[in-house]
């Protein structure tokens, strides 16, 4: 025996690469994840939430299938060796007294120790677990469960635990938690500390969002900053099959502090990250809080259900305890380069497509998008090109090369996984024509040049021969209908040529498969409504579409320098323009003068909007403070009045919107996020006539 002060442990987390219903799958990357957790000497693992059907199965949730099919991967896993001497925190769904719960199962040599329920279910923003789970509704109780017979007939147990209960070893104790409930006022963990168990974990599945890991970082550092003990946190990392990607970042914490920190954004299927930690650190700074102590002493207890079981390792002066770390935070242009290339790549090596097809318009959206797939390419081939075999196995299937052909360097990934395509027509600039064929140098891309006038001209052509009229551009005297009408066709006409392209190009080119059509609009463009409903932001999906015109003129500045692409630095300097107008001496399209409103002010209105939740009335009560500078409040008036109209008048494009990466709180994203009416009164006539009222009153105050 070891001197009783000597508790030091090595603990592991993960993040894994889930794939809703991919069964076959999910329950490969856990058993890999256990593997390498056991080769690094760890005695508990844990993995993220739901890891075994995978977090975004959604209303399959309420099928049968999907609980069975997870008891199955259970009972496979319970039935190999892979649970020998260490704990396995897996997460599944569990159906218990006829209720449907998210759970935690805490599996030991072959045996199940606990089946733990979620407590607090996450029900706002993408999230809608309420729609699938329950809410434990007992706690610190705990009931028994009776196991499905695939599961009883591996484990000879009929009945195990099943409720909010924490786990005590012969040298420690273990509970947990599950992603939302850290981030409640009365989290779990508090509990958890004041019942002295020592470490805590978090099996989570949280999605990326821009500038948002701090917070959670400091979530899971302030849970044992004020009550001691060990944190470690588990989440997906990837996209498992919608419009989010989850950003890893598996962590550990003692005391406060990360000792250990995994990879926010990668192509590795499995990553496992460990520490070992000394438990009687714990004891030692709950123990200095003498504050926490009386209220330690007061509390209700957390069941523990007894485990006969070493957490400890046998040789402790053998291990090396981990050290603080500093944290690694990215920013903004870097999260940007990598969250939605690693969506972009899971994507398309999971949807069967042979590559991606880009409009490509020499503008700041497009660039962005082409950029963001020369991105994604580099990071899979750097993957292969270090070892990762899965990445590497990916590369050769998607660009249809031979099974021993080496790793291609990015831009030869890029040549055979992406076409762009210029959609010229005669009130395109040379300016943008030559920064696409540029971008497209750069990021190795198969380019094309197409003119689509004739396409055009025979469609007006028809419509001039069934009604004997003729459309003009405002520019040369028709009418704001006609101008739209005109610009509308040129938008359409790209879109159904692009679809025409990708699912011809492969073929073209002597290959199999189709391209799936990249969109490129930004959310700020979606807010107003600023795109013609089914034109080139009609696509297969779209990498930009949660990102503001902001965040992305900042990363194009950071992807000329860092991503090997100065053409870049040009494509921002230059103005937003559609190029759907006749160019003329005295008139050039900007995106900014059709909207009658900045990309900057656009950002504002959002964010108050969606993430302060103003109406038109309290989002005028805001601005005329802050905006005091910028206008009188007969203007102020004006500007948010005008935004409240377009955004009503075009929210029934949201209805079609492409599929897009969530990187944004302020998202008008119809079909999971920001739910609303798609039919407005337009006129706002209550909303606005209280608008006008208090620019009188303030006008005449002025």
């Amino acid at each position: 025996r070891w001197p009783s002060s000597m508790r030091v442990t090595i603990l592991a987390t993960c993040a894994l690469n889930q794939w809703a219903l991919d069964f076959e799958g999910n329950l490969a990357r856990v058993k890999e994840s256990i593997a390498q957790a056991k080769a690094k000497g760890a005695r508990y693992r844990v993995g993220p939430e739901l890891e075994l059907p995978g977090y975004g199965c959604e209303d399959h949730f309420l099928e049968l299938d999907t609980i069975e099919h997870s008891w199955e991967c259970l009972s496979q896993l319970l039935a190999g060796d892979d649970t020998d001497d260490i704990v396995c925190d897996i997460g599944m769904p569990v159906i218990h007294g006829g209720v449907r719960y998210n759970c935690r199962v805490f599996v030991l040599n072959r045996e199940i120790l606990l089946i733990r329920p979620k407590l607090c279910l996450a029900n706002d923003g993408n999230y809608r677990e309420t729609r699938w789970f329950t809410a434990w509704q007992h706690p610190k109780k705990v009931e028994k469960f009776r196991l499905p017979l695939l599961v009883s007939d591996v484990t000879n147990q009929t009945h195990v635990p099943f409720g909010d209960a924490a786990l005590e070893f012969i040298d420690g104790s273990l509970g947990s938690e599950t992603c939302e409930e850290l981030f409640t006022p009365n989290a779990p963990h508090i509990q958890l500390a004041l019942s002295g168990v020592e470490v805590i974990s978090n099996g989570s599945g949280s999605h990326h969002q821009l500038r948002k890991l701090n917070q959670r970082v400091e979530l899971i550092q302030s849970a044992t900053a004020k009550g001691g003990g060990v944190y470690l946190y588990a989440n997906q990392r990837g996209c498992d099959g919608g419009r989010m990607y989850y950003d890893g970042c598996a962590c550990i914490a003692v005391n406060g502090e990360i000792v250990a920190q995994g990879e926010q954004f990668a192509v590795q299927e499995v990553e496992v990250v460990t520490a070992t930690v000394d438990l009687d650190t714990v004891v030692g700074f709950r123990g200095a809080f003498q504050s926490m102590s009386v209220q330690a002493a007061a509390s209700e207890k957390q069941p523990l259900i007894e485990v006969g079981f070493l957490l400890c390792v046998p040789d402790p002066l053998g291990a090396a305890v981990s050290k603080p770390v500093s944290v690694r935070y990215h920013t903004p242009e870097e999260e940007i380069a990598m969250g939605p290339a690693c969506w972009l790549w899971d994507y398309l090596r999971r949807s069967g497509a042979s590559g991606y097809l880009l409009p490509l318009s020499g503008g700041a959206d497009s660039s962005s998008t082409a950029a963001l797939v020369g991105s994604m390419c580099q990071l899979a081939t750097k993957a292969a090109a270090a070892g990762d075999e899965c990445a590497l196995a990916d590369i050769r299937r998607i660009a249809q090369l031979d099974d021993n052909a080496p790793v291609p360097s990015a831009k030869e990934f890029a040549a055979r996984v992406l076409t762009t395509v210029y959609l010229g027509s005669e009130n395109s600039s040379n300016e943008t024509r030559s920064r696409s064929k540029a971008l497209a140098d750069e990021v190795g891309s198969s380019h094309l040049d197409v003119k689509i006038d004739t396409v055009v001209a025979a469609i007006i052509a028809f419509f001039v021969a069934i009604t004997r009229r003729t459309p003009k551009f405002k520019v040369d005297g028709g009418s704001n209908v006609e101008n739209l009408a005109l610009q509308n066709i040129q938008a359409r006409v790209r879109m159904i040529l692009s679809f025409v392209l990708a699912q011809l190009m492969p073929w073209v080119n002597g290959r199999n498969g189709f391209f799936l059509v990249l969109g490129s609009a930004n959310v700020d463009e979606g807010l107003r409504g600023y795109m013609t409903k089914y034109d080139c932001s009609s696509a297969d999906i779209n990498p930009i579409g949660g990102i503001s015109k902001a965040d992305l003129r900042s990363f194009l500045r950071w992807g000329a320098q860092n991503l090997g692409f100065p053409t870049l630095a040009s494509v921002e300097e230059a103005p937003p323009t559609a190029e759907l107008e006749p160019i003329r001496e005295d008139h050039v399209q900007t995106d900014e003068e059709d909207m009658g409103m900045t990309y900057e002010e656009l950002g504002v209105y959002g964010r108050l909007r969606k993430i302060t939740r103003l109406g038109p009335v309290e989002m005028y009560k805001r601005l005329l403070h802050e905006w005091k500078d910028r206008g009188t409040p007969a203007e102020i008036a004006a500007k948010v009045k005008k935004f409240f109209f377009f955004y009503a008048a075009n929210r029934h494009k949201m209805t079609t919107l492409t599929p897009s990466y969530h990187a944004e709180n302020y998202s008008p994203e119809d079909n999971r996020f920001d739910l609303r009416p798609f039919l407005y009164n337009v006129r706002w006539p209550w909303q606005f006539r209280k608008i006008d009222e208090l620019a009188e009153k303030a006008m005449k105050d002025r």
